[in-house]
């Protein structure tokens, strides 16, 4: 008995930290969650690393072993870690703090479309070492933080940008005159502001590119596609075709004739993209889902700041304002408890 009780007397601190360990873990999870970025952030990795490393440490200085054992025990860590910094530095270490660096200036957040070198997607995952990105093929293609940091990212604005398409026309036709028809084209295909630009000047034809810009970008492909398909549709419908260096090169057939279909396509409204399905809920359905969480947490964020600052103006009230405040107070309160249960629901689904 006496023994156990010396075991006890000499394990304790050991195990009390080890206790107080977990409860920090607990306590770090239900923090982060309440961030932002939730868990799948830079954040929770972090902070726990440093839990770890620090409970480590306290361990080994409170266990019941004499100083030249714990001074080797301790210099047996460092080395470790070194080692581990040494062989890793131009890897984890790096991307490590490339996902701080990229965490301080937030460049981009879940469900922003970006394009690095030829890398092109929507961001479905960012963490300390390395960032997700869901591409039109609908892959999922991890891209580590130095990539990003060290090469130049390009963020669509999600208050919508400029899309634009190239057509090749032949000397015969006036710029104006295309310039009208793509006008039109740009219009049907629902682009604000649209302008054309003449691109280039080759040999064979003239270069020509109508931009246009898109309020929303959460189809960015199917109005991509649309804006293709009403240029094919009013060039053809008006008789002006679209040539390229093969016909001029190859072909040998009638001068008078004009490459274009027998029954051009022409429609009305806003395009020919009225009518079909748009494909990004299912190409982007990782990023959508990572969106709409990222979303939820900032209204959940938004919705605290502006319930603290209610409850603020309601201790400073006077009697007579009060119960107008309380009604808005109460109403805060029910919308936080309505985007917490969201995003709780939404992290028991991941």
């Amino acid at each position: 008995m006496e023994a156990l009780h010396n075991v006890f007397t000499l394990m304790w601190p050991a195990a009390a930290i080890v206790v107080v360990g977990l409860a920090l873990a607990r306590l770090i999870n239900w923090f982060v969650k309440r961030s932002p970025e939730g868990t799948s952030g830079l954040l929770y990795p972090l902070l726990s690393w440093i839990n770890v490393s620090i409970a480590v440490l306290a361990i080994v200085i409170l266990l019941p072993i004499s100083d030249e054992t714990q001074g080797q025990i301790l210099s047996l860590l460092g080395v470790v870690l070194t080692a581990v910094i040494a062989l890793s530095s131009t890897t984890f270490v790096a991307n490590a703090m490339a996902g701080l660096m990229l965490q301080a200036t937030q460049p981009f957040r879940a469900g922003d479309y970006i394009r690095v070198n030829d890398q092109f997607g929507r961001v479905t995952r960012r963490s300390l070492v390395y960032t997700q990105i869901q591409t039109e093929w609908r892959d999922l293609t991890t891209l580590p933080n130095m990539l990003l940091v060290n090469n130049a990212v390009n963020v669509l604005h999600r208050e919508g940008t400029i899309i634009f398409a190239e057509v090749s026309i032949g000397y015969d036709v006036t710029y104006t005159r295309v310039e009208e028809l793509m006008l039109q084209a740009g219009a049907d295909a629902g682009l604000e502001e649209p302008f054309v630009l003449v691109n280039e000047l080759l040999d064979h034809a003239v270069s020509y590119r109508v931009c246009g810009f898109l309020p929303s970008i959460d189809n960015l492909l199917s109005a991509r596609s649309n804006l293709r398909k009403t240029i094919l549709e009013q060039m053809h419908g008006n008789g002006v075709e679209i040539v390229s260096p093969s016909f001029m090169n190859q072909r040998q057939l009638d001068p008078a004739r004009k490459i274009i279909p027998e029954q051009p396509v022409m429609r009305t409204g806003r395009g020919s993209g009225a009518t079909s399905k748009a494909p990004e809920a299912k190409i982007f359905d990782k990023a959508l889902e990572a969106a709409s969480v990222e979303e939820l947490r900032l209204n959940l964020e938004k919705t605290r700041e502006e319930l603290k600052h209610a409850r603020e103006a309601y201790k400073e009230a006077a009697e007579d304002q009060r119960e107008h405040l309380q009604h808005a107070v109460t109403a805060l309160e029910q919308r936080e408890q309505w985007f917490a249960r969201l995003v709780r629901d939404n992290e028991a689904d991941d």
